[in-house]
């Protein structure tokens, strides 16, 4: 018995290493896909339309995986709150990394004609079924096996491997582009990162076999209390929770796409600078959001998650007027400090956004309730995001639509604050007996 105490504080750690690893390479081949969308697809699937059209075509396929994500979100939330969690985050993570490898691999336009556009497509699409289902599962495994003190915290660190994927992402990019000629990048230099991600799944699965069920869904499973039909169950017994997760979102997902992809291509395309300019300034931003991610989800544990996300949301929009004014200045040193800031403010949305939404549902619902309020905001979201930005900048000539379109977004965010549920940082959930109580915590 003197042995179990210390098993049970080393399992957290071993858990959050897992998920942190998955979603970061998750999140690597997601963005990697994004960054090439903006930098190289255009030219390369959609060689027969003109530069703004391909662009729009080529962030088009990039949304796609944004409409997966929910269909991923709704199978694999179903099996995650019915069989377990561990397993269905196997299968995430090869589907992801499987889906990215063949990208690499995929012939462009001037080989396979239409073919190499419908088949980037359907890869793009895969993707989004495995990252719909990731997130929620890691965001789960995290939370459930730390003290509930810790909450916000432990659910911070899968929020970490976005800007860790984001930083891989866009490092490789950067060290390609440093080092390969812009002809040899586009013929054939854009295809090592993709391929790369072959290699890192491994690494990413031979960690997450290692780690046990998640001590919470044993307990519901113990009792025989899990859900039949969990997506059913969400709608009918947390549908505020699911519109405040969505709300919540929306606008964390519209500035952050905008901050971080949809500058790659203001930067090149409207400002006509050399495209390592946004590259190292998304670089230097992915990096400090590494830090500040989980003390902000620290922060929301003493103080809870309303105020510093609020506090997040606030700035970005109002930083959303001062970001553009800083690109066009063209001096790189401002277009960094652009960048810095603008994920500074939302490293303050999303430490505390992990717990924030999955504490919107019971344990036994969680999986799917937290997945389906998360993905269906991202179609909202950061689907649209690029797509919107370009389309608002061709229209009216200036950035200051985007930013009124992200601070339109963000309110949407406040007003989700606003309607949640009580989110006081020792607020636990009921012990095991009373597990199938539908009370979230």
């Amino acid at each position: 018995m003197a042995h179990q105490p210390a098993a049970r504080q080393s399992a957290p750690r071993r858990v959050i290493l897992a998920s942190l690893v998955g979603t970061s390479l998750e999140w690597y081949d997601f963005f990697l896909y994004g960054s090439a969308a903006a930098l190289v697809f255009g030219k390369l699937f959609f060689p027969s339309f003109e530069s703004m059209t391909a662009t729009l075509l080529a962030f088009a396929t990039y949304a796609v995986g944004f409409v997966a994500r929910p269909l991923g979100g709704i199978v694999f939330g179903h099996f995650g709150d019915r069989v377990g969690r561990k397993g269905v985050l196997v299968v995430t993570l090869v589907l992801m990394g499987g889906a990215t490898f063949l990208i690499g691999l995929l012939p462009t336009y001037a080989t396979w004609g239409a073919a190499a556009p419908i088949l980037l497509v359907t890869l793009r699409f895969v993707q989004g079924l495995g990252l719909g289902g990731e997130w929620g599962g890691a965001v789960v495994m995290t939370m459930e096996h730390g003290g509930d003190e810790r909450r916000g915290l432990n659910a911070s660190w899968p929020q970490v491997g976005v800007p860790a994927g984001n930083l891989l992402a866009a490092g490789v990019l950067w060290i390609l582009n440093s080092v390969q000629s812009d002809s040899t990048f586009l013929s054939w230099g854009w295809r090592v990162p993709f391929l790369l991600s072959g290699v890192l799944v491994f690494v990413g699965l031979w960690i997450r076999f290692a780690i046990a069920e998640s001590p919470r869904f044993a307990e519901v499973e113990g009792a025989s209390a899990t859900a039949r039909m969990p997506l059913v169950e969400v709608f009918a017994k947390h549908p505020r929770g699911l519109l405040v997760a969505m709300a919540a979102r929306i606008g964390t997902d519209v500035a952050f796409y905008v901050f971080t992809l949809y500058v790659l291509t203001y930067v090149t395309g409207t400002v006509k600078l050399p495209r390592d300019y946004a590259l190292s300034a998304v670089l230097v931003g992915s990096a400090v959001q590494l830090a500040l991610i989980p003390l902000f989800g620290a922060l929301s544990d003493r103080i809870g998650r309303r105020p510093v996300y609020l506090a997040g949301a606030v700035g970005a929009a109002v930083w959303a007027f001062a970001f553009f004014p800083l690109l066009d200045t063209g001096n790189r040193g401002l277009i960094v400090l652009a960048v810095v800031v603008a994920l500074i403010t939302h490293a303050a949305m999303y430490g505390p956004q992990a717990a924030f939404v999955a504490e919107q549902f019971s344990t036994r619902l969680r999986y799917s309730g937290a997945s389906m309020g998360y993905q269906i905001a991202g179609i909202v979201g950061g689907a649209l995001a690029p797509i919107i930005a370009v389309k608002l900048v061709a229209s009216t000539g200036t950035a200051t639509s985007v930013s009124i379109y992200v601070l339109g977004a963000l309110l949407l965010t406040g007003a989700g604050l606003a309607f949640a549920r009580d989110d006081r940082p020792d607020k636990t959930e009921p012990a095991a007996p009373q597990i199938t109580s539908e009370v979230p915590a």
